[in-house]
C-alpha cells in the first residue's frame, strides 16, 4: 500500500520522526508532499494530512482535480470535526488502514468564480462581507439566472452540509446532515427581519450579484484566504468532490451534529469576546494571543481574558510555537 504525508512549512521535526517511526514499525514507506507537492499524492493508495481541520481545508483549495482518499492527523487534544485521527493513535490505526478497515465518504465541495475568475473550491463556506465590519452590504440574489431578493445585509454565507454546522450556523443557519445533496445561502442580519435561510438543490447555480457597499468587499474562502470582490460571486458544485477517510465504525453525520449542539450550548455561557475568540480559532487555526488581537480587533487584555476563559473550561489548548520557543500558540481543542 502506498501512503502519502502532505505536510506544511514549518515542519516539526519530532513530530516527523515520531511519524516516520511508526510507518517503519509496520514496514510500509511513507512519501512526503511539501507545500502541496500533488504530484506525489497521485502515486499514492491514501493521503495523511497534518494540520487538523486547517490543513484538511487547505489540502483541498489547491487539490482541484480527483484526489485520492485523504485522512486527516490532528497533534495532542486539538482535535476537530474534519481530521479523524490522532497523531499519537498512528500506530493502531496503521493496522486497520493496511487491511482496508475503513470507508472513503465523497463530500461536497463548492466552486467559486469572483468577478468571473475561478478561484480555489471550498469544503465549508464561501462569504462575502465588507472589509470593514458593521457596514451594510447590498445584493441581489439569483439562483440559476433569476432574482430571488434583493437584500441589505452584513454580509452573505454560501455553505455546504459539511459547513452548514460552521460559519453558517452562527449566522442562523440549518444544520444540515453531510450526505445532504444541498448548499445553503444565508444572508447575516438582514434588515429585513423576513429574510430566512434558503436551502438550494446542489446542482443549483447561484449568483450574489450588483454588491455594493460603502468600503469595498471581500469574499471569504473557508474562513481563511480573503479576496477582493467587485460585483459577482458566482457558486456551483464542484466537479470532484472531497474524498475523506472515515476510520470509525461509530462515525456518523448526527455524532458531528451532536458534537456541534453541545458546543453551541456551552457558548451560551461565555461572554462574547471569548465567543469571538473561540470561532477565530475554528476558522484560523492555530494563533498566537498577538494574532488574535489583530484579527478580532479586540484588546489584548480582553483575549488574554478570554484564552483564559476558554482555557479553563477546556474548550482551547495551549502550546509553544516551533518557531520561537518564548511564544505560545492557541488551538481548538474540541
Amino acid at each position: 500500500m502506498k501512503i502519502a504525508l502532505s505536510l506544511q512549512e514549518p515542519i516539526d521535526s519530532m513530530l516527523l520522526s515520531q511519524i516516520r517511526k511508526a510507518f517503519g514499525s509496520m514496514n510500509i514507506s511513507i512519501s512526503i508532499m511539501k507545500n502541496g507537492d500533488y504530484g506525489v499524492g497521485n502515486n499514492a493508495d491514501l493521503i495523511l494530512v497534518l494540520g487538523g481541520d486547517r490543513g484538511i481545508l487547505d489540502y483541498f483549495h489547491k487539490g482541484v482535480t480527483n484526489s485520492v482518499p485523504v485522512l486527516g492527523l490532528y497533534e495532542s487534544e486539538a482535535t476537530g470535526f474534519l481530521a479523524q485521527l490522532d497523531v499519537r493513535s498512528l500506530d493502531s490505526a496503521l493496522s486497520q488502514i493496511v487491511a482496508g478497515d475503513y470507508q472513503v465518504d465523497d463530500v461536497l465541495r463548492l466552486a467559486v468564480k469572483v468577478d468571473g475568475r475561478e478561484v480555489e473550491p471550498v469544503l465549508n463556506d464561501v462569504a462575502v462581507f465588507p472589509s470593514k465590519s458593521a457596514m451594510l452590504m447590498e445584493h441581489v440574489l439569483k439562483i440559476d439566472g433569476r432574482e430571488v431578493w434583493h437584500d441589505s445585509s452584513d454580509g452573505v454565507i454560501v455553505s455546504t452540509p459539511t459547513g452548514s454546522t460552521a460559519y453558517s450556523m452562527s449566522a442562523g443557519g440549518p444544520m444540515v446532515l453531510e450526505k445532504s445533496r444541498v448548499f445553503v445561502v444565508v444572508s447575516v442580519n438582514s434588515v429585513d427581519n423576513t429574510r430566512r435561510p434558503l436551502i438550494v438543490p446542489y446542482d443549483t447555480n447561484l449568483q450574489v450579484a450588483d454588491i455594493t457597499s460603502r468600503y469595498h468587499c471581500e469574499v471569504v474562502l473557508d474562513g481563511g484566504s480573503r479576496i477582493a470582490i467587485k460585483k459577482t460571486l458566482e457558486c456551483y458544485k464542484h466537479e470532484f468532490p472531497a474524498r475523506l477517510v472515515r476510520l470509525s465504525r461509530d462515525f456518523s453525520p448526527t455524532s458531528m451534529i451532536a458534537k456541534k449542539v453541545k458546543l453551541a450550548e456551552d457558548l451560551l455561557s461565555m461572554p462574547p469576546s471569548a465567543k469571538l475568540v473561540l470561532k477565530t480559532l475554528e476558522y484560523e487555526g492555530a494563533l498566537t494571543q498577538k494574532d488574535l488581537s489583530t484579527r478580532t480587533m479586540l484588546p489584548e487584555r480582553t483575549v488574554r481574558l478570554s484564552l483564559s476563559n476558554l482555557l479553563t473550561r477546556g474548550f482551547v489548548n495551549r502550546k509553544t510555537s516551533l518557531r520561537d520557543a518564548r511564544q505560545k500558540i492557541y488551538e481548538l481543542r474540541i
